[in-house]
């Protein structure tokens, strides 16, 4: 057998090997580059069990999760009249200042199936407010409208301390409807919370009495709507001083099923706790995630920074 081994064809094949396994580094590298992308992208994409919000969101009201890594927040009373739109982790994207309007107490924010987000400007601590208002924003249009409202069953503003029941920090849209949840007084209430509806409309508007439920010791502060409209979800909490300095606070979630129509409180109810923190902490946003999940944001409290948590509420 002859073999060649002139220099030049042992160049030649020298040339040819390496060039065949430079070819194979680089396809290599590519495949690795494309793979890190797209686990890059996916831990962007997926939600995270806790959120630390930055401190812009410092008095964090409402939420509305447009999507896994889109969510909307906002701040309560007395900030400036903006949204806030963050990733998955909390991190700000996007910041809509509607200064057309004021943040009188802005409580919570639903959105519609057209683009539209609501903001509950309604909180009403005292209940002597005769100017509630929800905002209507549309993202793609920018255009801006107002429902203006009172409560059917208020008459007095405000009325006598026990019958403090008119505060209002809890809505969601569903099926051209609003439905709005009242927060009783924390100190020498009953308890109750009353489900209010109105259109979807804007302009003035009497928001009608639906129907009520006691939740024994707590107040009721957010509210929310699977996608699928099988299950509702409202975000409660209660407070005090123990031992008249220790402030304590104790929240929960209320999961109703299996209702009709919109009879939420006469379908099966689950109460959720939410896991507490030796330090008291005030929840008062939720919004689903799917079906099953919800997350519950909380403001800042003493050494504690906003935050929301991820919750299974159903199996």
């Amino acid at each position: 057998m002859n073999i060649d081994l002139s220099s030049a064809t042992l160049s030649r094949k020298i040339t040819n090997f390496s060039g065949r396994v430079f070819g194979i580094l680089r396809i290599s590298l590519l495949l690795f580059f494309l793979f890190a992308l797209l686990v890059r992208v996916g831990a962007q994409q997926k939600a995270s069990n806790k959120i630390k919000l930055p401190e812009e969101l410092r008095e964090v009201s409402g939420l509305y999760i447009e999507s896994p890594d889109r969510f909307w927040w906002h701040n309560d009373s007395s900030n400036p009249p903006i949204l806030f739109q963050t990733d998955a982790q909390g991190n700000i994207r996007e910041e809509i200042c509607l200064d057309t309007w004021k943040n009188k107490d802005w409580e919570d924010i639903t959105a519609d199936d057209s683009g539209n987000i609501y903001i509950g400007d309604f909180g009403n601590n005292c209940n002597c407010r005769t100017d509630l208002r929800i905002y209507i924003y549309n993202q793609e249009t920018e255009a801006l409208a107002t429902i203006e409202f009172t409560l059917e069953d208020q008459t007095l503003f405000p009325p006598d301390k026990k019958d403090q029941r008119f505060d209002l920090e809890a809505f969601f849209w569903h099926d051209g409807t609003l439905h709005l949840f009242s927060k009783n007084t924390l100190h020498g209430g009953d308890w109750v919370s009353t489900h209010y509806v109105l259109s979807e409309s804007p302009g003035t508007q009497v928001a009608q009495v639906y129907e009520s439920i006691v939740l024994p010791k707590r107040v009721v502060t957010g509210a929310a709507i699977s996608a699928d409209g099988k299950t509702v979800a409202l975000v409660a909490y209660r407070f005090k001083m123990l031992l008249g300095f220790i402030p304590f606070s104790q929240a929960s979630v209320f999961v109703f099923s299996e209702f009709e129509g919109s009879n939420y409180f006469q379908g099966n109810m689950k109460k959720k706790a939410i896991p507490p923190f030796f330090i008291a902490t005030q929840y008062e946003s939720i919004d689903f995630l799917d079906a099953q999940t919800v997350y519950v944001a909380s403001e800042r409290t003493l050494f504690i920074r906003p935050r929301a948590k991820k919750m299974k509420i159903l199996p």
